[in-house]
């Protein structure tokens, strides 16, 4: 059998289509969307056409509050620099989660060096932020809340909703890092009531380096990149052209298979699940059971190093990840775990392995023989 990949939550495959779509754009249509001679009013249309693409799939938004960015770290980093800069009169104070991905982490620490105030909230043990906590933490002077929408690591949901309303009751912007969830779970902005959403091309079958911000008519921004006068004079830079095609494509593709994707994807991650608790003792599941991702598993093996399982997996043809491929090389415990109330031997010992569209029921199978035999092998070395 071939390797079998389970790490889609750290990247996705181009699909073919969207491979087909982008390459014309590397060669024969080359041109310069600022341009404006025919060549590049060619590529302008290739944009707008993504664009639209973009605004359809995020439900209510329109083509005009999309802008697109290199990617989720870029957008995160905008949204919150961006929008707590251009919010500064109303004051200087910030609030997140404990376990939002770094992009939003080390923006706000960041911020805080420049004077900024954070206020960090905590989550239960399935990895969910309170809305009570949340309005009990904002203040006069909170200038914006970023709560992620799914969390990358266990793959809880948050009731963005409901959040975004308390927030908007106290006159702070909200911002929603989706990356996660869009593609894989229906988004609508206009439903979930955020004010910014960040987006990335390659959580769903798109190219690397290529995302987008998501930014309500309305909302004052400050500028991240400053230059020429793209995307309507926010975002200097020569449009990627290649990779805005592929986002459009990329995700017109996910959202339309969304629905049947979803189903059968959570019905191998709940098979792969079921039968690692079967043939597998001392095995604790991070995260919840329900209102999470369809295609998310974290567990921890105790009494080993979910490094070393890791490695052996790979060895035996399996790719899986011991959390955030962004902290890979990290000997810090997962900052999630902990905050879900894992101890670090706890977190030290977890796997996430993230089932995704090329994944079949025999690859399922084929882990459910390897893994327990690679667990029972780290177990005995240990002793």
């Amino acid at each position: 059998m071939d390797r079998i990949y389970l790490d889609h939550a750290g990247t996705t495959p181009v699909t073919p289509s969207v491979l087909q779509a982008m390459l014309p754009y590397f060669s024969e249509c080359y041109g310069n969307a600022s341009s404006i001679h025919s060549t590049g009013r060619d590529a302008r249309k290739a944009v707008e056409n993504a664009r639209r693409q973009v605004q359809h799939a995020l439900g209510s938004a329109s083509a005009q509050e999309i802008y697109f960015t290199s990617g989720g770290t870029e957008s995160d980093n905008w949204a919150i620099k961006g929008g707590a800069l251009a919010s500064s009169a109303r004051g200087r104070h910030i609030v997140t989660s404990a376990i939002e991905h770094h992009a939003v982490l080390h923006t706000c620490q960041w911020l805080e060096k420049q004077g900024w105030e954070v206020t960090y909230l905590p989550v239960d043990a399935e990895g969910f932020v309170s809305p009570g906590d949340l309005q009990k933490a904002m203040r006069k002077d909170t200038a914006l809340v970023s709560i992620m929408m799914a969390n990358n690591e266990i793959g809880t949901i948050e009731p963005i909703a409901e959040l975004a309303e308390i927030a908007h009751a106290d006159g702070a912007l909200f911002h929603t890092d989706a990356v996660q969830a869009v593609g894989a779970i229906p988004v609508d902005v206009q439903s979930l009531g955020v004010d910014m959403l960040s987006l990335s091309a390659h959580k769903f079958g798109g190219p690397k380096g290529m995302g987008a911000l998501y930014i309500k008519k309305g909302t004052v921004m400050e500028r991240l990149l400053h230059g020429g006068e793209q995307e309507r004079h926010l975002r200097a830079g020569t449009e990627n052209l290649p990779g805005i095609v592929g986002l459009g494509e990329a995700l017109r593709e996910a959202t339309e298979e969304m629905e049947e994707k979803a189903l059968r994807v959570s019905g191998l991650r709940d098979r792969l699940q079921a039968g690692i608790l079967e043939k597998v003792d001392r095995v604790l599941v991070n995260g919840p059971q329900t209102h999470r991702l369809p295609g998310h598993l974290n567990l921890s093996f105790l009494g080993i190093q979910g490094e070393a399982l890791l490695l052996r997996m790979d060895l035996a043809g399996i790719a899986a990840s011991a959390g955030s491929a962004c902290t890979a090389g990290s000997l810090d415990p997962s900052h999630v775990l902990m905050a879900i109330g894992r101890d670090r031997d706890t977190a030290h010992a977890s796997l996430r392995m993230t089932v995704g569209r090329e994944n079949t029921q025999e690859e399922i199978d084929e882990v459910l023989r390897i893994l327990p035999e690679i667990v029972e092998d780290l177990r005995r070395m240990r002793l």
